[in-house]
């Protein structure tokens, strides 16, 4: 079975951005991975799919969560415990 991917999908701008890819940063380092950051702006497809509909946590290549981290859930489906 393939690692685990982790992607962001963001925008220049979006505060909720900001704080999703610290977060998203956090989690996966603690799973030993690293984020892909993607600039829904940067490509026409994305921009018209997701729209205002940002932050985007993809995993595996599908949508895990958006606006937030569910971070409870994305801890589990990466196998990550966490804090005590």
């Amino acid at each position: 079975m393939p690692e685990p991917r982790l992607q962001l999908l963001t925008r220049e701008g979006c505060h909720l951005c900001v704080v999703a890819a610290e977060t998203l940063t956090r989690i996966g380092g603690e799973a030993g991975l690293g984020v892909e950051l993607v600039d829904v702006d940067a490509d026409v497809e994305l921009r018209v799919e997701y729209g205002d509909r940002v932050p985007v946590v993809l995993l595996d290549g599908r949508e895990h969560s958006h606006f937030t981290v569910d971070v409870v859930r994305l801890r589990r489906d990466l196998g990550v415990p966490g804090p005590s």
